[in-house]
C-alpha cells in the first residue's frame, strides 16, 4: 500500500484497555519463560497497533494543521496517551520483576530492563491529568507556530516559507525577512510566553509529584538517558566554550569578510558567500529523482530502502499552508514503514532533509526486525547519529544537487555544523537554568537566555530588533516546548558524526561498514554502547573534541573560501 492508503481507525481506549489488561493478566501468570515471551509478543501487538494509529494521525495532523478531523484526533491522543503510558508503565512493573527475567534479559538484552526501569521513574497515575495538560499545550505550541500567514514578497508566507529569504543575496532583504518572522513571534508574544510559563509549571508540578526535587532528573529519565548525568553534559558544555566558541568566532570573521559586510548581523548569518549560497539546480521533484540515484549507487541496502520510500509516498516534503513547520522522521510499526515529514523551500536545507531524515529512517528501516519496539529507535541522541552522518556519507553525490555550486556547499555545510554546536548547548544550558529555577517570570528567562548567549555566542548581532535584543530568539526553537532536553542531542551526535567524516577520509570502506552495524543495533544499546560499537570516541570523553575540531579547522583553512 501507499501512504494514502493506510487506514487510520481512532482506537477506542476502553477497549484497548481491556484486551492490554487480558494479555497482561496472562504475561504475570505465565508458568514457563516461553509462554511468557508469547505473552509479550501479543502485548506488543496490541501496543504497536495503537501506536500506528496514533503516529498516523499525528503525520496527517501536521500534514494539515486545519484538517478539522485529524486536529479533533490529535486532540483526543492528546488526552489518552497519558492513560496508554499508565498500561505500558503496568507491564514495565510485571516486566522488571518476572521471575523469568535473568531468562528474558537473555532473550531480549539488558538495554530492555534499563529503559523499562527509567520509565517507571517517569510515571504513576495521579500525574494523568498533568500529563494530559502538557500534550495539550505541546499541541498548541505547534498550531500557534502554524497558524502564521504573513505577507512577505507579495504573497501570503508560512515561517518555513519565509526562512529561505534569509539567504537572499539582498541585504535588505534578508534584515526585512527576518524581521517580518520575528514580528510574527513578538505579535504573539503574550501567548508564547504563556503556553511555556504553563509548561514550566505544569513539569515541575509532575516532577515534585513523582518525588524529585525538579524537573531535570525526570526530564533525563524521559529521555530515556541511562549511562550519563547532567554534571557530564555540563563538563561537555565547559569543553564545547573552551575548544568550539573561539573556533566559530574566527569562522564568522571570515564569513564577515567573504560576504563583504563590516560587521556580521543576525540575519547575514544564514548568507555564505557574496555569489549566493549553495542552492538545488532542481525542483523537488528531481530532488527526489537524484536521491533514487544516489541511493542505489550508494549501497545495495540503501538502494532497497529508498526505493520502498518513494513507491510507497512515504515523504511529504514540501512546504504549505497548514502544513507545520521543520522536518522529522517518525516509523509506522504496523507498516513497518518509516515516514519522511518535511518543508523544501529552494535552499540547501532541502538537501539535508534528504539526507539527514533519510539516515534516521534507513536506521529505522534497517532495525524494524527487532522483537521488542523499545529497540526499533535508539535513545534520541544515538538516533542523530545516523542522520548526522548520513549527510556526510552523501558528500560524493552532492555534484548531483548542486552542480558547480559543490564546493560552497562542502566548505557551508562542515562549517554550519561546527558552528551549530555552541548554540545546541546553549539551548541545553538555557533549559537546565528554567527548570533549576521555575518560578522565573518571561522577562527573566529572556534575560537568562541574553546572558547566556553572550557565553556561547559572544559575537551574535541583532542589529537593534527588540525582540530579539530582549532574548526572545529561544522561541522559535520547537524543542523548548515540546521535548525538554532533547536539543543537546544532536550535538552529541554531530560530534560523532565528525568523526565519520573523519574515518571516511581515511579509510570509506570500513566507517561504511561501521555505520551499516550502528544502523542495525537500533535501540538495543544505550548511547555509550552504541558508540563503542561504532568504533566511537564518546564525545563526554576529554580530548575527543579537540581532537575531532583540529581536523576540521585544518580542512576548513585549507580552503580559499573568498574564491567561491
Amino acid at each position: 500500500m501507499r501512504f494514502e492508503e493506510f487506514q487510520y481507525v481512532r482506537p477506542g481506549i476502553e477497549a484497548w484497555k481491556a484486551s492490554f489488561d487480558t494479555k497482561l493478566e496472562t504475561f504475570k501468570n505465565a508458568e514457563n519463560f516461553e509462554s511468557q515471551v508469547k505473552a509479550m509478543e501479543e502485548i506488543n501487538a496490541i501496543r504497536n497497533s495503537m501506536d500506528t494509529m496514533k503516529t498516523l494521525c499525528s503525520i496527517r495532523y501536521t500534514i494539515d494543521s486545519t484538517d478539522e478531523f485529524y486536529c479533533a484526533e490529535q486532540d483526543y491522543f492528546d488526552e489518552i496517551s497519558p492513560l496508554v503510558e499508565e498500561k505500558v508503565t503496568e507491564f514495565y512493573k510485571e516486566l522488571v520483576n518476572s521471575k523469568f527475567k535473568t531468562e528474558l534479559e537473555g532473550r531480549f538484552g539488558r538495554q530492555l530492563f534499563a529503559l523499562a526501569e527509567g520509565q517507571l521513574k517517569t510515571f504513576s497515575p495521579e500525574i494523568i491529568e498533568l500529563l494530559q495538560q502538557e500534550n495539550k499545550l505541546t499541541s498548541e505550541y505547534g498550531k500557534l507556530v502554524a497558524a502564521a500567514k504573513i505577507e512577505f514578497d507579495g504573497k501570503e508566507q508560512t515561517l518555513a516559507q519565509l526562512a529561505a529569504y534569509a539567504e537572499n543575496k539582498d541585504r535588505n532583504v534578508r534584515r526585512e525577512s527576518i524581521d517580518a518572522r520575528m514580528g510574527y513571534f513578538s505579535g504573539n508574544l503574550d501567548k508564547f510566553d504563556g503556553i511555556y510559563d504553563q509548561l514550566v509549571k505544569i513539569r515541575t508540578e509532575i516532577a515534585k509529584k513523582l518525588g524529585y526535587k525538579n524537573f531535570i532528573e525526570l526530564g533525563y529519565y524521559r529521555m530515556g538517558r541511562t549511562d550519563y548525568t547532567p554534571e557530564m553534559v555540563a563538563n561537555y558544555r565547559k569543553q564545547i566554550i573552551e575548544q568550539v566558541v573561539p573556533l566559530v568566532s574566527k569562522l564568522y570573521a571570515r564569513q564577515e569578510k567573504r560576504i563583504g559586510v563590516d560587521e556580521l548581523k543576525f540575519y547575514d548569518e544564514q548568507f555564505k558567500f557574496k555569489s549566493g549560497n549553495a542552492e538545488p539546480q532542481g525542483s523537488p521533484e528531481w530532488i527526489i529523482e537524484n536521491g533514487q540515484k544516489m541511493y542505489e549507487e550508494m549501497s545495495s541496502e540503501t538502494g532497497e530502502f529508498f526505493n520502498f520510500m518513494v513507491e510507497h509516498n512515504l515523504l511529504d516534503l514540501v512546504a504549505k499552508k497548514g502544513k507545520q513547520g521543520g522536518g522529522y522522521c517518525t516509523y509506522l510499526p504496523d507498516f513497518k514503514s518509516p515516514f519522511i515529514f518535511s518543508n523544501f523551500n529552494g535552499t540547501s536545507s532541502d538537501i539535508d532533509v534528504l539526507t539527514h531524515e533519510v539516515g534516521h529512517a534507513f536506521q529505522c528501516y534497517s532495525s524494524r526486525g527487532f522483537e521488542v519496539p523499545e529497540y526499533g529507535w535508539p535513545t534520541m541522541e544515538a538516533c542523530e547519529i545516523h542522520s548526522m552522518s548520513m549527510e556526510f556519507f552523501a558528500w560524493p553525490w552532492m555534484k548531483l544537487f548542486f552542480k558547480e555550486q559543490a564546493d560552497k556547499y562542502f566548505f557551508s555545510h562542515l562549517a554550519d555544523g561546527l558552528v551549530f554546536l555552541p548554540y545546541g548547548v546553549l539551548v541545553d544550558h538555557f533549559q537546565h537554568v528554567i527548570y533549576e529555577n521555575p518560578e522565573l517570570t518571561p522577562e527573566e528567562r529572556r534575560a537568562e537566555w541574553s546572558k547566556l548567549e553572550k557565553i556561547y555566542l559572544p559575537q551574535r548581532n541583532y542589529d537593534g530588533n527588540a525582540y530579539l535584543e530582549s532574548g526572545g530568539a529561544w522561541q522559535r526553537q520547537s524543542h523548548i516546548y515540546e521535548v525538554p532536553f532533547y536539543y543537546i542531542d544532536y550535538t552529541l551526535a554531530q560530534v560523532c558524526a565528525f568523526q565519520f567524516w573523519k574515518k571516511m577520509h581515511e579509510n570509506r570502506e570500513e566507517a561504511w561498514a561501521d555505520y551499516i552495524h550502528l544502523c542495525r543495533q537500533g535501540g538495543s544499546k544505550s548511547f555509550l554502547e552504541l558508540v563503542k560499537e561504532a568504533k566511537l570516541i564518546s564525545p563526554f570523553e576529554d580530548g575527543c573534541l579537540a581532537s575531532v575540531v583540529n581536523v576540521l579547522e585544518n580542512y576548513l583553512n585549507s580552503i580559499d573560501d573568498e574564491a567561491l
